[in-house]
């Protein structure tokens, strides 16, 4: 069989597995086989024996609804590639949006101070690093297995990145948390999911609970969390906080009931959904 055989019936494996993206899955996994960018698989003429017993193998996995990034243990997020697995969130496309959006917020600020609350894998604020210079990222995250994937991510930063990160074990709703920080800028990604909602099967069988679910109305750590925002946020200082597609009304209000925010927006991902809301600190600290 030639490659695009073989990727062909991948692809078609895949497709009868319910993979939402059986080419692109197909593909990515080939490309990870042979040691190629995607782009590079036109000059693979093709396969050794033990590749084509590899590739095979992975995707005999993505077809039990294995995430492709858990198999090829790794997923690019805006500047920076991130190592994930098993224990820790999958860091999402829609994401980016976040991090782009807050580049462009520190544009204008020398040497900003950056919160990332519900870091997980880090790939937010250490794209944020690594994006922002001068900047000195705070990446805070509760659950003790995401913790151990963060670490060994910045562990891999070039060391001019590194330096600049300082993560933080513990919860974005208690009060003591980042005692002391001043940040021109906080992200986060917190649990949002009420719960009983519908899930793939690759999110609902292989992203971790403590990640996903934010209660009955997707709010349980989003309302607490916003005391903590107004607390180490520096006057006219930026926040967005990604939410579920049902729930952005609520992060609004929330935000406009603490009495701490102005500039309370909706923003939208690039299908369109209302994903992030975003805000800037209005009052004085007490």
């Amino acid at each position: 069989m030639s490659v695009r055989e073989i990727r062909r019936a991948a692809t078609d494996v895949l497709t009868t597995a319910g993979v939402e993206t059986p080419d692109v899955d197909a593909t990515l996994l080939l490309a990870h086989v042979v040691g190629r960018t995607v782009g590079e698989l036109v000059l693979v003429d093709d396969l050794t024996d033990d590749q084509l017993s590899r590739f095979h193998e992975l995707v005999r996995r993505r077809a039990t609804r294995e995430p492709l990034q858990h198999i090829v243990g790794r997923v690019q997020f805006g500047s920076v590639e991130v190592e994930v697995g098993p224990g820790v969130f999958i860091p999402r496309m829609e994401t980016e949006l976040l991090w782009s959006w807050g580049c462009e917020v520190l544009a204008a600020v020398a040497d900003p101070v950056v919160a990332d609350l519900c870091s997980g894998s880090g790939a937010l604020a250490l794209a944020l690093a690594d994006s922002v210079a001068g900047s000195t990222v705070h990446a805070v995250e509760l659950d003790p297995d995401a913790l151990t994937w963060l670490r060994r991510n910045v562990s891999h930063l070039p060391q001019r990145v590194r330096d600049r990160v300082v993560v933080h074990q513990g919860d974005v709703r208690d009060p003591r948390i980042l005692a002391g920080v001043s940040a021109d800028l906080v992200v986060a990604n917190p649990p949002y999911i009420p719960i009983g909602a519908d899930l793939p099967v690759e999110v609902a069988e292989h992203d971790p609970v403590l990640a996903l679910f934010g209660g009955d109305d997707g709010m349980s750590v989003i309302t607490p969390m916003i005391e903590t925002i107004a607390r180490v946020l520096v006057p006219g200082g930026a926040v967005a906080i990604e939410h579920d597609d049902t729930t952005g009304a609520l992060v609004m209000a929330a935000l406009d009931t603490s009495g701490d925010f102005e500039g309370i927006s909706q923003m939208k991902d690039l299908s369109g959904r209302a994903r992030f809301v975003s805000a800037r600190r209005a009052k004085m600290k007490p």
